[in-house]
Parts: C-alpha cells; sequence; structure tokens
C-alpha cells in the first residue's frame, strides 16, 4: 500500500505507542554512527523492514548516490538507493518501534518530508529521536561528546552523558528537519542527539562512536547495556595515538584539543586557568582542519 511517497507493505504490523529512531545520511552520519546504531538496536529488538521509498528516483540524484550492481548467485541486479523503514516490538518494555534510515534529498525535499510525516502518522508515532554525528575540534583521548534535545525526565536519565544543548544555530541546514516543525503540531516528543567526533581521524566507521551513542541510547530508552561493545573502538583509538605519535603536527593539534575539552568542563577548577589562556584555535591549525573537511566523502556504504 502507498503512504505518501512510501510503499509500505500490505502485512506491515499495526503499531501504537510508537517510538521512531531516525538517521540521516550522510551529512549527519559521519562514522556511520547513526546508521550502525539503529542497526544495533533493530538486531536486538529483530525488526524488518516494512516500507521504502517507492520511487526513489524522484527525491535522489544517482549520480550523488550511485546505484550499485551487485551478483548473487551467479546473477546480477543493480541496487538502489533508498530510504527504509523498519518495524519492531519491544518485548522488555512493550513498545512499538519504527526505525527511519532516510537519504538527504536532493529534489522535491517538501515532499519527501511530508512524506515522512504521513509515515510517522501511520505508524501512530508518540516519540521521535533523531540521532546523528558530526565532526567535531575533540580529542580522541577524551570521552566523546554527545549534545542533545531532551525532554526534563531524560535529561536526568542521561545525565554524565548527554550535554543538554539549547540550538542556537543560524545556517544551512536539512531540509528534514521540516518535519520537526509537524510535530508539535501531532503532539510527538522530540528528541535529538548529536556525537561530536574527532575531526582529524575520518574513520569510515567509527566504533567508539558507536559504543557512546549507544550508551546514550540505552540510558535514555532502557536497552540492555550489553548493546554497548568498545573493544572495537578501543582497538581504533589505540592505533590512532600511535599515529599521533608519529605526527609532530596532529600531535600538537591534540595537545591543544585537549586543553580546550578539559577547560570547557564543568569540574574545571578556574583558578588552574592561567592567565592568557584560550579556546581559540592556532591558524595552522584552522588550515589543517580546513583541510579535512575538504576531503571527498563516499556517502555509499
Amino acid at each position: 500500500m502507498k503512504i505518501g511517497a512510501f510503499e509500505i507493505a500490505d502485512d506491515a504490523p499495526t503499531l501504537t505507542n510508537t517510538r521512531a529512531l531516525v538517521m540521516l545520511r550522510p551529512w549527519v552520519d559521519v562514522g556511520r554512527v547513526g546508521t550502525l546504531v539503529l542497526r544495533k538496536i533493530e538486531s536486538h529488538l529483530g525488526a524488518r523492514k516494512v516500507g521504502k521509498l517507492a520511487r526513489p528516483g524522484n527525491f535522489f540524484d544517482f549520480t550523488m548516490y550511485r546505484p550499485r550492481a551487485q551478483a548473487n548467485d551467479g546473477q546480477r541486479s543493480l541496487r538502489i538507493p533508498n530510504s527504509e523503514v523498519h518495524s519492531a516490538h519491544d518485548d522488555a518494555t512493550d513498545r512499538d518501534h519504527i526505525f527511519l534510515h532516510l537519504r538527504e534529498p536532493h529534489a522535491r525535499g517538501e515532499d519527501f518530508t511530508d512524506a515522512i510525516v504521513e509515515v510517522l502518522q501511520h505508524f501512530n508515532v508518540t516519540e521521535y529521536c533523531r540521532v546523528g554525528s558530526m565532526y567535531d575540534s575533540v580529542p580522541h583521548t577524551r570521552p566523546l561528546r554527545v549534545t542533545g534535545s531532551l525532554t526534563e525526565d531524560q535529561e536526568l536519565r542521561a545525565k554524565g552523558i548527554v550535554s543538554i544543548h539549547r540550538n542556537t544555530y543560524q545556517g544551512p541546514t536539512s531540509i528534514v528537519n521540516l518535519v520537526n516543525q509537524s510535530l508539535d503540531d501531532m503532539g510527538v516528543e522530540f528528541t535529538s542527539l548529536m556525537l561530536h567526533l574527532p575531526q582529524y581521524v575520518q574513520l569510515d566507521d567509527d566504533y567508539m562512536g558507536v559504543a557512546r551513542m549507544m550508551e546514550a541510547m540505552c540510558a535514555l530508552y532502557g536497552y540492555p547495556d550489553s548493546l554497548v561493545d568498545t573493544e572495537k573502538g578501543e582497538i581504533q583509538y589505540r592505533e590512532i595515538s600511535q599515529g599521533v605519535k608519529n605526527n609532530p603536527g596532529v600531535a600538537r593539534l591534540l595537545e591543544h584539543m585537549e586543553r580546550e575539552y578539559d577547560l570547557q568542563q564543568p569540574t574545571a577548577d578556574p583558578e588552574q586557568v592561567e592567565e592568557g589562556d584560550t579556546l581559540s584555535m592556532p591558524t595552522e591549525m584552522e588550515d589543517f582542519l580546513r583541510e579535512l573537511e575538504g576531503r571527498p566523502r563516499d556517502p555509499e556504504e
């Protein structure tokens, strides 16, 4: 059956009091944190795909999101980039879930967001959480920072893990944020979580980032702590530390970021901050980070 621009399976379950967990690639899914966190929760709950865009080419430029040729048992097929809907029921909390794996549209953005809202209404969504990640001037040697917009109850549950962020940003953003404006009218509780990853690292799959975001999700929604797996991330970050030792320029950058991070912590003693200390970035380090920002990134998996 068609729900807006989405094709939903005829045998899709009827859901009530549904929590929607949402990610948006590629711009706020660096290190594939949102993708991998949703997949972890989906696997834990036994989620299945129940929908996708009926005609993804109406919204996506396939010279930007490339289709991929695949061969299975000697049969060749074409995998077309899409946005998908998965559903599951959490027996532990008796809570229905949908998972939205979204892509930033290149065209007809208003129609795309209208279609998402129709899906949310169809599945009786009462709670919406978007999970994302971005690069920032933060060190990999400190606990990764998660910022977010939470309810008062959630702030208590995630205390010490999520820093509350009052969004004052002005500038270019995603058209998918139009969905947020519809949530209030629908009476849907809105939450957003953003993980800040070290800009000088840029891993395809940042497993330490996944573990940190998963820690926040477990605190907020009661998923089992066993979903927080730091082993792969610790191996990745140890290798990064070893590489930093062999690069004096990056080592100086890291020292600056560590000092800035520590100065921003609530526990920092202002009497220990020497006169003249500043959180500004040295010019050569700013140039280095700008070069990283200019690296082309493949938005595909």
